[in-house]
């Protein structure tokens, strides 16, 4: 197919062998071909998934499909603000450095329900938990920099609104494919990247976003794609879908470059929305009063 054809494959010699990486929802998808190309280049990776069959799963592949023994599993559910805050912790006590945090893990037309924290489960895992990770981990990245952040958003963040990002909506775009509040919580993860990259100046440690191309994995799971149009648009692979994770976690020239927004190895220029800093601080705001509010012991 044409997009197919089109599409960029990330070539590079660049090994890892001394860096510690993390990555949400690395057992399948994009995340899993991410960590398996990292894995490849010699280094340690720490998938972070909810199942924790799943998990195991994807490690032992990846040890075997490299040859790395360096591949750990932990359990983490972003649904779940504790779950979050005993990963962090686990990871600061056992963990001298983090080079690159990846934040791929997302889910898409779930269920409009609320997690125990009270928060739409596609708002909470798809923007509040990996902010909340973020926040955790940053004394991390900033000891271990040079450091990358990399959040992984989708083109369907230009259908997006941020305001009332903790609200729960039953609107969706695309007819019955995909729900409002994923859109708005994939412009959150660009309008975060931006104002994530305000603080860290200064610190050595970036952070970029990307849309990973419209890939077929289980993001989707809960659809059926009949119509043919639809089929045809998501059509890339999980392995084409993670060149531009890959690009962001270890090419040489991307050392200094931070606040911006990645497709097909490309830097492009997302839309005004995605470019407007009073809607990143409000947002920068909101999340923050809801992580802290939510973890009165952070």
């Amino acid at each position: 197919m044409f997009r197919q054809a089109t599409h960029r494959n990330y070539v590079s010699n660049v090994k890892i062998k001394d860096k510690v990486v993390i990555i949400t929802g690395s057992n399948t998808g994009v995340g899993y071909a991410t960590a398996e190309d990292l894995a490849m280049r010699g280094a340690k990776v720490i998938l972070a998934c909810r199942n924790p069959q799943r998990g195991l799963a994807a490690r032992d592949k990846i040890i075997q499909s490299t040859g790395n023994k360096k591949i750990i599993f932990k359990q983490l559910d972003l649904s779940s603000f504790k779950s979050v805050r005993d990963f962090a912790d686990d990871i600061l006590k056992s963990e001298s450095r983090l080079d690159i945090l990846i934040n791929n893990a997302g889910i898409l037309n779930v269920g409009n329900y609320l997690t125990a924290d009270k928060l739409p489960i596609e708002a909470q895992v798809n923007h509040f938990s990996p902010f909340l990770l973020t926040m955790l981990l940053l004394p991390l990245l900033k000891s271990s920099a040079p450091s990358r952040i990399i959040n992984v958003s989708s083109i369907f963040y230009i259908f997006g609104n941020v305001d009332n990002l903790d609200k729960q909506t039953k609107s969706s775009i695309l007819g019955r494919y995909v729900e409002r509040v994923y859109s708005n919580t994939k412009l959150a993860n660009i309008l975060f990247t931006r104002k994530l990259s305000e603080h860290l100046k200064s610190t050595r440690v970036t952070a970029n976003c990307l849309h990973p191309g419209a890939v077929s994995t289980d993001l989707f799971r809960n659809r059926r794609f009949t119509d043919l149009w639809f089929s045809w648009f998501i059509n890339l692979t999980a392995n084409q879908g993670a060149q531009t994770s890959i690009y962001l976690a270890i090419d040489p020239s991307l050392d200094s470059v931070s606040g911006k927004y990645f497709s097909n190895c490309r830097e492009v220029t997302p839309i005004k929305k995605a470019r407007d800093d009073n809607a990143a601080e409000r947002l920068w705001s909101l999340s923050e009063d809801i992580v802290f509010s939510k973890n009165k012991e952070l």
